[in-house]
């Protein structure tokens, strides 16, 4: 039997972890992701409908909101690398969206935390919200956001923590994406169609039913997992390697082994092979770890200065990280046009046709579901059969799709995402500036979808499984976050570049139709093709650590 199909196998030298956790820890992604969804998915809907704020201010609204869940999670990380552990982070994170989310079915359910409805929504006249509701609004979106950070992206780390093998855990982070995806696309259709056509109260109550379920089954899981105990802040020996480099500045890098301090070696230990700290990158760095009298003790080793000596592991991992800076800068740019498709979408979707038949009505914010749908079935295609094909082909050699070919193939299908969606706009203008004629139908907003859903099956796991494997073993649960840090920045770039864009052209006015938003989207084409271009050269230059080691056999069959 596979390893990966057994679940005795994945934790041999452990009586947890394994295979036993994938249902409780996959559960919990799904009530999580479901109560989320709820939620973030119709916020501008809200945002317009029930607190009367105008389009494309509800539209930055959102984008904030995506960012503080995609910027807090690297605060979890680092709580969970170095205090308290993935398991209290995510408990804790759990109920912290539990609490936001009832606050907001309050704003929902009760009238005076919300303005008078408007009958024309987008007006000047419409009664702004008064500083109590905007506190209760922003107040719950903020305890909401912290929560779903700090349990979205530390999940993943911890369900890789279950398993031993980089088979085991490629499996797991993709049925964690795919997880993620479904259950979204899930709230975003049903979840959505109850609060625009039967209550907001009734549809946050789903989502807190969600995110009750979602934390129950992790609780009911906590005999079962793997918890790795952590180590102290792994910060702190990176900011020990920068200051222990300045303070040796003037002393001479040696080319003996036995001059850099390789950490306490007792026992057996003593007969590993002394390495030295690679001259790639920056040998000034390498002085961080060269011994000097008074830095151990002579009698036992024990360090006893440590803020003047590092290990040279401490020191070839700052160095690792530092060289995956250029990389993950190339995904600002990759995610910002992105989120400007993903929050004009919405817009758009309320000025188009969205009636399919007689009666049935197309909720504006479900149009997102199509991205979902295609970066989950990317996904399992790649996943389930183009490796398993190209392990047969060539006998498991090599991948057939390394994370950084896959990241840029994501790139390429993002520009060709941003193309299309600017020729429909450049159509739908037209239709709607021709006296007579019907609005166009919404589902010509599909194809552009799609294919970014496309490039974000290959680019998102490629993202995950790179830096997973690329950071050190200390800082595993930061290196997801990293992914969802340069996202969430991205968002907070879309909000900027909405608002360079509104401040110097009249292509993004309040009403869409009066504007030119296909020219906003050749412009992304424009910044994606330039940073495409910056990727290839920061790949070109960047050797793997630790994923070159891997081969197909090491991915899922």
């Amino acid at each position: 039997m596979d390893d990966a199909e057994n679940p005795k196998s994945s934790s041999a030298s452990t009586k947890q972890g394994g295979w036993i956790t994938f249902p409780f820890i996959i559960g919990t992604m799904a009530g999580m992701s479901l109560a989320a969804g709820g939620w973030v998915t119709n916020l501008i809907v809200y945002l317009m409908e029930e607190f009367n704020m105008k389009s494309i201010n509800a539209a930055q609204v959102y984008n904030v909101v995506n960012g503080c869940t995609l910027i807090f999670p690297i605060f979890g990380a680092i709580l969970a690398d170095s205090f308290l552990g993935c398991f209290s982070v995510v408990w804790i994170s759990a109920l912290i969206s539990l609490m936001g989310t009832l606050l907001l079915v309050l704003t929902a359910a009760i009238n005076k935390l919300r303005p008078p409805r408007c009958e024309n929504i987008g007006s000047n006249l419409c009664q702004n919200p008064s500083q109590l509701q905007i506190a209760m609004l922003y107040t719950g979106l903020t305890l909401a956001s912290i929560g779903l950070a700090g349990t979205r992206y530390t999940i993943a780390p911890m369900g890789a923590n279950q398993f031993n093998k980089p088979k085991q855990q490629s499996i797991f982070i993709n049925w964690y994406i795919v997880t993620m995806y479904i259950a979204t696309v899930i709230s975003s259709t049903a979840i959505v169609y109850v609060q625009d056509n039967l209550s907001w109260t009734l549809g946050y109550g789903i989502s807190v039913a969600a995110n009750v379920v979602g934390l129950a089954l992790f609780l009911a899981g906590h005999k079962f997992y793997r918890n790795l105990k952590p180590q102290g802040s792994p910060f702190v020996s990176l900011a020990r390697v920068v200051v222990a480099a300045v303070g040796k500045r003037k002393v001479l890098v040696s080319s003996n082994s036995e001059d850099y301090y390789q950490g306490q070696l007792d026992g057996e230990d003593k007969k590993v092979h002394f390495a030295l700290p690679t001259k790639s990158f920056s040998r000034f760095l390498n002085r961080a770890a060269l011994k000097a009298e008074g830095d151990t003790n002579p009698t036992n080793g024990h360090l006893e200065k440590p803020w003047k000596l590092c290990t040279v592991q401490e020191v070839e991992d700052f160095k690792g990280l530092i060289k995956l800076v250029p990389i993950w800068s190339t995904g600002l740019f990759l995610c910002t046009p992105l989120v400007i498709q993903l929050s004009m979408t919405v817009i758009q979707a309320l000025a188009m046709d969205r009636h399919l038949g007689s009666s049935f009505k197309i909720p504006a914010s479900t149009m997102q579901i199509f991205i979902l749908m295609s970066t989950s079935i990317t996904i399992i295609f790649i996943d389930r059969l183009i490796f398993p094909l190209w392990e047969k082909i060539i006998g498991g050699r090599s991948p057939v799709l390394t994370p950084l070919k896959r990241i840029g193939i994501g790139h390429l299908m993002t520009i060709l995402s941003m193309a299309v969606s600017a020729l429909v706009e450049s159509r739908r203008l037209k239709i709607v500036h021709q006296k007579g004629a019907e609005p166009m139908s919404v589902l010509w907003l599909v194809p552009g979808l799609a294919i970014a859903g496309i490039g974000e099956g290959f680019h998102f796991p490629g993202n995950v499984s790179f830096y997973y494997q690329e950071f050190p073993v200390s800082l595993k649960s930061t290196s997801t976050a990293i992914v969802a840090m340069f996202i969430g920045i991205a968002f907070y770039l879309g909000n900027a570049v909405m608002d360079l864009v509104r401040k110097t052209t009249d292509w993004l006015p309040d009403d869409i139709n009066k504007g030119r938003l296909d020219y906003v989207f050749w412009a992304c084409c424009v910044v994606g093709a330039i940073n495409f271009g910056y990727y290839l050269v920061c790949v070109s230059m960047y050797k793997y650590h630790n994923v070159e080691k891997v081969t197909t056999k090491d991915y899922p069959k």
